[in-house]
């Protein structure tokens, strides 16, 4: 039940309990917003889902949480703090890249360290990297710091960020602009990767995201003890310490609408739901192209989504063992032999190529509890097309991933095979029917230039009123900072609840 203060205040449903749900729920119930949140699992998280299985715990999703004070932002707003509910520890080395060839660069925070590894692998590109980092800098003042908690629903919010788009080269790709500092193959590997933790293909996403070199050593890389899923769970807390009411097992089928405005919803099971606003942290697509299917729309018709660019998916494997792999770090990028041709197979080609490069990720380096005594949690993720591949994965799936079990035998893990005692997948059928992404999409639409600020689907509604977006597919974009930076301008759109009744009663 609400508390009194918030009995007779407007109601909002926020669709989906993932980062950006409930993120955005926090911020209107700090607002006076009494707060339903909605979702088709039974449980919270969305793609921060957590998994439980034969005594390990596997975290499906994001595992690396790059901008902290995000999150303190939010328990500061609840009145809470967030080392209360959570226990974040840097992690250094962030990760370890291994290339091909074996041969391997630690990621790290200190710059002097950084640049004798980057010295190592090619002494000539080491005086351009202090240069790189300035660069990353820059960007990032602009297109981080200033723009990511900006709402671009005007085409004035886009003219106006112009001239720095211009000026930051955010009309080149990133590994362009990587390309203008290191010449030596594997540093412009080592750099340029990361638009691939948020769906992004290096070879077209807009040199904007260069900006995460310097994010991580300004911020620093953590991980929370418990797994992310901990992160979730204090949350949920502060929703529920707020009055909110989480409901699972609740499917969405219909954003109602009255007289242009989103009323409320209506579950799978016939059960509606009245509402004065609503956020979705639904896929955009989803949002317009389903749950919006019998309402006229001006933008975001059924064709041009059909004409959107979406990201690339994911196959995922969860696995715990019965022995420790000590000599495995926390966070791996295991590189295969190629990266520009294997980007095009993915994104645009669309094969399920036979070589792949995966991020391996085993948290019991740092928190043993996530898996029995004695014992390792691991997942390794591996980009692959979406679903417009037409990769039959109730067939592939068990190929892929023995395939990519011996790449791992061969490669980290020797006697891996035989180390194995609990195992899962996920394949992009899974995003596609567990997580209502369009295609299979792991990051919904892809982070090209013209998918990217004005061109993105808006966090304020075009096509229906008091409707908000939230999550990967609005602006900013995919990752934790991004969707949660997508809540934080949704909760500076939305009045107060006390001034959202005085505006109705007028």
């Amino acid at each position: 039940m609400f508390d009194s203060p918030h009995r007779h205040a407007p109601h909002a449903v926020v669709i989906g309990a993932g980062f950006g749900g409930l993120a955005a729920a926090i911020r209107l119930g700090a607002k006076g917003w009494r707060v339903t949140i909605v979702d088709k699992l039974d449980g919270p998280g969305g793609r921060a889902y957590v998994f439980k299985q034969d005594g390990f715990t596997f975290d499906a999703g994001p595992t690396i949480i790059t901008a902290p004070y995000l999150l303190e932002e939010l328990w500061t707003i609840a009145g809470a703090r967030l080392a209360d509910d959570v226990d974040l520890r840097p992690i250094d080395p962030f990760y370890l890249i291994r290339f091909d060839d074996g041969d391997t660069i630690r990621c790290v925070a200190d710059l002097r360290e950084m640049r004798e590894e980057v010295a190592r692998i090619d002494p000539k590109d080491a005086e351009n990297f202090d240069r790189f980092i300035e660069a990353s800098a820059g960007i990032y003042e602009v297109a981080f710091k200033d723009l990511a908690a900006v709402p671009f629903h005007q085409v004035s919010s886009l003219l106006s960020a112009a001239p720095d788009l211009v000026r930051l080269r955010g009309y080149r790709s990133v590994y362009s602009e990587v390309c203008r500092f290191f010449t030596n193959e594997k540093l412009r590997v080592a750099f340029s990767f990361h638009p691939l933790l948020i769906g992004g293909n290096p070879l077209t996403t807009t040199a904007y995201y260069c900006l995460i070199s310097h994010l991580e050593r300004t911020h620093l890389v953590h991980f929370a003890m418990g797994g992310t899923g901990a992160i979730v769970k204090g949350m949920v807390r502060l929703i529920e310490r707020q009055g909110g009411i989480m409901r699972y097992e609740s499917d969405v089928a219909e954003i109602l609408v009255k007289d242009g405005q989103a009323a409320g919803v209506r579950l799978a099971s016939g059960e509606t739901i009245e509402a004065d606003v609503v956020v979705s942290n639904a896929d955009p697509a989803w949002t317009y192209g389903r749950l919006l299917k019998t309402h006229t729309r001006k933008r975001w018709t059924d064709r041009k989504l059909a004409r959107a660019d979406f990201s690339m998916s994911l196959f995922v494997w969860y696995f715990g063992t019965n022995r420790r792999f000590d000599d495995v770090y926390h966070h791996t990028m295991v590189l295969g032999p190629r990266y520009e041709e294997l980007l095009k197979d993915i994104f645009n080609r669309k094969i399920l190529a036979e070589d792949f490069s995966l991020y391996l990720h085993r948290p019991t380096m740092t928190d043993p509890s996530l898996a029995p005594d004695g014992c390792d949690t691991f997942y390794v993720l591996s980009p692959v097309p979406h679903l417009d591949s037409g990769t039959d994965w109730t067939q592939m799936a068990e190929p892929y991933r023995a395939a990519i079990m011996k790449r791992l035998e061969d490669t980290l893990m020797p006697g891996l095979s035989e180390s194995i005692v609990t195992s899962r997948m996920m394949t992009p059928l899974d995003f596609r029917d567990r997580l209502s992404s369009v295609k299979g999409a792991a990051f919904s639409l892809e982070p090209k230039l013209f998918q990217s600020a004005w061109f993105r689907p808006h966090n304020k509604s075009e096509e229906v009123g008091n409707l908000y977006l939230v999550g990967a597919g609005t602006h900013p974009g995919a990752g934790i900072p991004g969707v949660i930076s997508s809540a934080k301008i949704v909760g500076d759109l939305v009045p107060a609840a006390q001034d959202f009744l005085a505006g109705t009663a007028r």
